[in-house]
């Protein structure tokens, strides 16, 4: 039987129709979780709560980058679970991947919009929501390796996620008077949908170059590595922590493999 780390709990989950989001969303039900995916892809969000189950899970179309819409996203899940204690701000794109001669100016904005923009506005109406319940509840942000190095992703997605850090530091500073812990999860190549469209290529190739580059061998990442971590930072067990972008790959980030 699951332990049940965060029960009773009511989480919202933007791009939680598939990849990350997915597999976060079952994890925190799995857990005591009720959850409101938040996502423009509507078929596959209905799809996802099905399968879950309607009394724990719900859908909405939300466009993280108008605020009308995170708003009543916000407004519909007190509505309905009549509280919210979590907020896994995870909807992003990877925008153009021309490099600095060809940019394109107008992709770049798009690329700003969903992943600073719009976890800004999420943080917003979750925080507001929070703060006049006083619930002491944890936000959490999905960033990337590209927030950490550059070069390992394209210019405007490497820009957006160094922001997404600096955003999750900066509201920190603010939030932490109310007991609302923020923090963001920083992941390795996952083979997300949007990870092998982008790419190109199946799952197993994306998965192959990965823990081909990562300092730790003998294990693949996967989604659930992703999802594990949002629990972590969702629950009671991280709850003294915050302000901190958790790296999930591998050491890629912190160290090079041996040559010697």
């Amino acid at each position: 039987m699951t332990e049940s780390r965060l029960n009773g709990m009511v989480a919202i989950i933007t791009g939680g129709s598939s990849g990350i989001g997915e597999a976060t969303a079952r994890l925190f039900v799995e857990h005591g979780a009720f959850v409101v995916i938040a996502d423009l892809q509507d078929e596959l969000g209905h799809q996802v709560v099905a399968s879950i189950g309607a009394e724990k899970a719900s859908y909405r179309h939300c466009d993280v980058r108008d605020e009308k819409q995170v708003e009543e996203t916000v407004a519909y899940t007190l509505e309905r679970y009549g509280s919210l204690d979590i907020l896994f701000s995870n909807a992003g794109v990877v925008g153009d991947m021309n490099g600095i001669l060809e940019l394109d100016m107008d992709a770049f904005d798009d690329t700003m919009a969903v992943n600073v923009r719009g976890m800004a506005i999420t943080m917003k109406y979750t925080a507001r929501a929070m703060v006049a319940r006083q619930i002491r509840g944890s936000i959490i942000c999905t960033a990337s390796v590209a927030a950490c190095l550059g070069g390992t992703g394209p210019h405007g997605y490497t820009a957006s996620k160094h922001a997404v850090v600096g955003l999750v530091r900066s509201v920190c500073s603010e939030l932490g008077e109310y007991g609302i812990r923020v923090n963001s999860i920083s992941p390795f190549g996952v083979a997300t949908p949007l990870a092998c469209f982008v790419a190109k290529t199946d799952p197993s190739t994306v998965e192959a170059q990965t823990s081909a580059i990562s300092c730790l061998k003998g294990i693949v990442l996967k989604a659930k590595h992703i999802a594990e971590t949002a629990l972590f930072l969702a629950s009671d067990e991280s709850a003294y922590i915050t302000g901190q972008n958790l790296a999930v790959d591998g050491g890629f980030c912190s160290v090079v493999n041996r040559t010697y």
